[in-house]
């Protein structure tokens, strides 16, 4: 079996060598997922995925993303990418959609055509099809973290984002320059892209000799340090925060520690808290 996920057809794996016993025991034993009738998956092939070759589909979007690792916001639902000429859903309106309703539940179809084709047999989709994709499916500020993470990742390269943009409606252009590879979470975007609605001037990865890399600057003096649990839980690497801010302040500025989870579901408190101090600038 080949170590990347894909789809066999039966026809394929009989001419592997496989015989229809051979294929039901493999299949009874774990070795191969029946996805659907007539096609199988390596038994290390992601559930996610799984469900997405279930319904003739490949993964997509926030689904597809997410599995690799790039920042998502918030997703409920597993997104699939099908051809409008798929056998099992033609279309989003058809008979055969509505009549499984009850298989699709909890899922998002993309029907638009794939701007980067992938081979019959491939589960996903190509990446720069799946971050069209997500900048359809979530807020723009959302997108745009989406889109960093993917950047700093090196799932994608400036000339694939362009492509991405080539493919979307003309009114996200807008989003292009709003993109930066250099953030280094979801969480530290998402406050950029704050700091900016509130006209600040926004610096990000400054080094400051002596003490250490921050996060963001705000205005020349205002520090925010985006903070995740998995880098920052132990209490050493609190301690060594608690030093950094004490030496940023020795040089007049001033820190403002957040963690992920308050900047992305507590906004609105971090959009308060931000504009008290500077207010007293």
């Amino acid at each position: 079996m080949t170590p990347e996920h894909r789809v066999f057809s039966t026809a394929e794996l009989r001419a592997g060598g496989m015989t229809r016993a051979r294929i039901s025991t493999a299949t009874r034993l774990g070795y191969l997922i029946r996805a659907r009738r007539g096609f199988y998956v390596d038994a290390t092939t992601p559930d996610i995925v799984v469900r997405a070759v279930r319904v003739g589909g490949r993964l997509t979007c926030l689904s597809l993303l997410a599995l690799m690792g790039v920042f998502v916001l918030r997703n409920d639902k597993v997104h699939i990418h099908l051809l409008r000429t798929a056998s099992r859903m033609r279309s989003p309106h058809s008979r055969r959609v509505r009549l499984e309703s009850r298989r699709t539940r909890g899922v998002r179809l993309h029907w638009l055509p794939l701007i980067d084709e992938v081979p019959r047999e491939a589960t996903c989709v190509a990446v720069i099809d799946a971050l069209a994709h997500a900048v359809l499916c979530q807020a723009p500020r959302a997108a745009i973290a989406t889109l960093d993470s993917a950047l700093h990742l090196g799932h994608v390269t400036e000339a694939g984002l362009a492509d991405v943009f080539r493919a979307l409606p003309a009114k996200y252009a807008v989003l292009r320059s709003l993109v930066d590879g250099r953030a280094e979470s979801g969480p530290e975007t998402l406050m950029r892209l704050m700091l900016r609605a509130l006209g600040c001037h926004v610096e990000l990865q400054i080094e400051f000799d002596g003490i250490a890399r921050v996060d963001l600057l705000v205005d020349g003096w205002l520090v925010i340090e985006c903070d995740s649990k998995e880098f920052h839980q132990t209490w050493e690497q609190q301690v060594k925060d608690r030093n950094r801010d004490l030496a940023l302040a020795a040089r007049g500025y001033v820190t403002l520690r957040l963690t992920a989870g308050q900047i992305m579901y507590r906004d609105e408190e971090v959009l308060a808290a931000v504009k008290g101090l500077l207010a007293t600038r």
